[in-house]
């Protein structure tokens, strides 16, 4: 893409809303660790390929907005898909996507208040890049201007599960870009047909291009409560470990979007028509239309064989999964649960994941596997007062120095070198070396080579709960 610069001669900042849980991907996704960091449609994650659209020439680093208890995934993922300087912003708690698109032009206008920002969420799928950038450069003209731009998706199919907008005529001084008549809300299959043989509704994306400066002052004149609770929240703010820590004042912003607060009041809406095979890859179902399909019309992703099927979206985490005789059927399964639909009902996946939250499931919001800033750890198996787990310790990752009240434990390495410190006692341990940490000792382990680590850890006691940690010190400011 050319260099798209705006009106002050900067970089166009990226600004990613990495919120959200994504329960209609479940089993997949889950509160844990929700869609946005899974690899759904390449091999890398949603995040990751949300942020490789928007570097190299044109691009300042990007600022992600996230929660206190993704930072260190985000960080990671970042720093995997080689992303370099992101600035991520943590909320205290979720306040939908109003206030966190203010809490980041409050800052990021506190330093450049005419830089242009690219809004997105990190959890879309888009198939064409270069038709995005494209879209964008006539996004960013129109930012230029003052206007608050939103990229509108042509609709191939009668959506009921978006919401539209209504195409005015053209924005005076800006190629490619068009007023906005008005915004819908998501309609019934009837109104969606209409709208699709219409022509003049487009597919809301939930992406926005406008100057810092132009969302303050649209956000000061239509959402004054959401503007103040985040510039009180920025003006308390901390830094630690790379992270900036909006202050306690945002929990005062209203729970609204920015849809809401702002695009359908604002004189100031924008949008550029463009088709860059753009899905918000919100189902089951919506995964199988940008799918690569076999000649039935399979979509399969990891070891799955299938049989008379047709239509049918079918994905394994693990191990083998066959499908005989069944149409347009969504099966997904991962190491703890498994869910089988039509496909025409995989917007009610949802309603399960509700169901087994009232059931008091925790399959409905933990995945087997619990990742923590220094790895993961999954269980292997549990039983009356002990407890198997499996620990991936990733190079250079360090466990807090910590100790416990009710439970020893017997730690095996079964991959990789581990230097575990009891009591101010340093180890050494590699390959089917192990170490016994009694009840109430001070301990730590990390990781000192290139490698993973992997070990076997055995807990015994009255009680095995992870609430039983007394952290003495860590690296990555847990308490």
């Amino acid at each position: 893409m050319a260099r798209t610069e705006d009106q002050a001669g900067g970089l166009i900042v990226p600004v990613i809303l990495c919120g959200g849980t994504g329960s209609r991907l479940w089993p997949l996704s889950r509160e844990g660790y929700p869609k946005q960091f899974w690899p759904l449609v390449s091999q890398g994650t949603m995040l990751q390929e949300t942020a490789d659209r928007a570097r190299g020439a044109g691009f300042a680093p990007p600022v992600i907005v996230c929660g206190e208890a993704h930072r260190f995934l985000v960080a990671e993922q970042l720093r995997e898909a080689g992303i370099r300087d992101p600035r991520i912003v943590l909320e205290p708690e979720a306040r939908n996507s109003a206030a966190a698109i203010a809490a980041a032009a409050v800052l990021v206008g506190e330093e450049t208040p005419g830089a242009v920002l690219w809004i997105m969420a990190a959890d879309a799928a888009v198939q064409d890049v270069p038709a995005l950038r494209r879209a964008l450069e006539a996004a960013a003209a129109a930012a230029a201007t003052g206007r608050i731009c939103t990229f509108g998706i042509r609709p191939t199919v009668a959506e009921t599960g978006y919401g539209y907008i209504e195409a005015g005529p053209a924005l005076d001084g800006v190629a490619g870009a068009l007023q906005i008549a008005r915004f819908v809300e998501k309609p019934d299959a009837a109104t969606a047909t209409r709208f699709l043989e219409g022509g003049r509704h487009l597919w809301n994306s939930g992406m926005f291009v406008a100057t810092a400066a132009t969302l303050v002052a649209e956000l000061a004149n239509h959402a004054p409560e959401v503007l103040a609770a985040s510039r009180a929240a920025v003006a308390e703010g901390t830094r630690d470990l790379g992270f900036v820590r909006l202050g306690a004042g945002f929990a005062a912003a209203p729970s609204v979007s920015i849809d809401t607060a702002v695009m359908e009041r604002t004189a100031l809406a924008a949008v550029v028509p463009c088709d860059p095979g753009w899905s918000d890859v919100g189902n089951w179902s919506s995964l199988w239309d940008i799918a690569p399909k076999d000649a039935a019309g399979n979509a399969t992703m990891g070891p799955a064989a299938l049989l008379g099927a047709r239509r049918c979206y079918v994905r394994s985490e693990g191990i083998l999964t066959a499908v005989v005789g069944l149409d347009d059927v969504v099966l997904v399964v991962t190491d703890d649960a498994v869910l089988a639909c039509h496909r025409d009902r995989a917007q009610d996946v949802k309603k399960m994941v509700e169901q087994l939250k009232a059931a008091g499931r925790k399959e409905a919001t933990e995945h087997r596997r619990v990742y923590r800033p220094w790895g993961s750890y999954e269980g292997v198996a549990l039983g009356t007062r002990f407890q198997v787990k499996k620990i991936t310790v990733r190079p250079g990752g360090k466990l807090s120095l910590q100790k416990h009240y009710h439970r020893a434990e017997h730690w095996v390495v079964v991959a990789g070198t581990a230097i575990v410190e009891r009591d101010g006692e340093r180890i050494l341990l590699r390959e089917n070396e192990s170490v016994y940490l009694p009840l109430g000792c001070v301990h730590r382990m990390e990781n000192p080579g290139m490698i993973p680590l992997t070990l076997i850890e055995v807990q015994s006691g009255s009680y095995l709960g992870e609430d039983d940690i007394v952290r003495i010190e860590d690296n990555y400011g847990r308490v």
